[in-house]
């Protein structure tokens, strides 16, 4: 067992716990946090592949600016349901016995695998060749994406004002 080995089963742990409580926490923001600590563990697995700029770009983007956007759209939206549904220790006992089913079949199935080692060339200068494509060949794709999301964020300001709008034709 080496110390790389340990470090992805550690972080793979952190993605894995995230996910499972994402999609079981009842309060909104907890599962915001839960959701930033599965992005932020992804990111990990990526510096240890040695792609340090898909790291970069996944907390960037993932973990900063999707999660901002989210959190807006929850703060928009006024929800404030945190009632727990009806049968939830089923469901969490459910969830236990099938993240527990998981683990022993990824345990069992790995545990005998073998797989050869392998000279690969992935690991050199990889940042400069996706700079060199992404601003070569790729150039017209990257400025249309940075033109629709301001489109998109004009668009959700000009939906959160009349929002507004309306609620003070109310009062």
């Amino acid at each position: 067992m080496s110390g790389e080995f340990i470090a992805f089963m550690g972080i793979a742990l952190v993605a894995v716990i995230g996910g499972v409580l994402l999609l079981n926490l009842s309060n909104v923001m907890h599962m915001m946090v839960a959701l930033v600590f599965t992005f932020v563990s992804i990111a990990g697995i990526y510096v240890l592949l040695s792609a340090e700029f898909v790291a970069a770009v996944q907390i960037l983007i993932y973990a900063g600016a999707i999660t901002i956007i989210m959190l807006f759209g929850i703060m928009l939206t006024r929800h404030e349901d945190t009632s727990e549904a009806p049968g939830s220790s089923w469901r969490k006992f459910a969830v236990f016995l099938g993240v527990l089913g998981f683990a022993a079949v990824l345990y069992f199935g790995i545990y005998n695998l073998d797989l050869p080692q392998m000279e690969n060339t992935l690991h050199e200068k990889n940042t400069m060749q996706i700079g060199e494509a992404l601003y070569s060949k790729f150039v017209i794709p990257f400025e249309l994406t940075s033109v629709l999301l301001l489109v998109a964020l004009i668009g959700s300001i000009m939906l959160a004002k009349k929002d507004d709008e309306k609620e003070g034709d109310k009062e």
